[in-house]
């Protein structure tokens, strides 16, 4: 567990190789990407409702006591939430989801040049969160970047490519 206190993840192999690697190739999956619990169609459908917490109750005296319990849920039961009433603005949203598709759509070499240092914590593209040797992983790789103060962002894990992922996080102007 000394990784979680660090911010730090041990490093696994990347997810797009493995499957480059192992696609038609008889090859075994690693016994890391395999989950064998089974799941019943009961606890897919509570799966998918997926907890969204409102800004503008969480901010509203008459109803942030209940919105803060019910981010205090999502926090605890899953982990993470989908957040509404933000105000960050539809094009801004969609200018980042292009970006970030763009990225991931780039060769595997052009993005290791991204990749997350030992020394650097998580930022940067990999995997986040693996904490022991014997932990089950997910068939995803991630890009993780510090966005606020701007003056913690480490740029050296800010994609040049596409040229605008890095210029709109450079210069709030371009946001839009």
């Amino acid at each position: 567990m000394a990784h979680a206190k660090t911010g730090r993840s041990l490093p696994v192999p990347n997810v797009q190789a493995l499957a480059q690697n192992w696609n038609g190739s008889g090859k075994q999956v690693p016994e890391r990407f395999v989950r064998t619990e089974e799941v019943c169609a009961e606890d897919v459908v509570a799966v998918c409702a997926l907890p969204v917490v409102d800004l503008g109750r969480l901010l509203d005296p008459r109803s942030s006591e209940e919105e803060l319990a019910n981010l205090g849920s999502a926090c605890q039961r899953w982990g993470f939430f989908q957040l509404i009433n933000h105000g960050v603005p539809d094009e801004v949203i969609q200018n980042v989801r292009r970006d970030i598709s763009e990225f991931f759509k780039l060769p595997l070499e052009a993005k290791k040049a991204y990749a997350q240092l030992p020394e650097s914590g998580l930022e940067g593209y990999g995997q986040v969160f693996v904490l022991s040797e014997t932990q089950k992983l997910d068939w995803s790789d991630m890009m993780y970047l510090v966005l606020r103060p701007t003056d913690s962002r480490d740029m050296r894990f800010w994609p040049a490519q596409p040229p605008t992922f890095r210029s709109r996080s450079i210069d709030p102007a371009m946001m839009s």
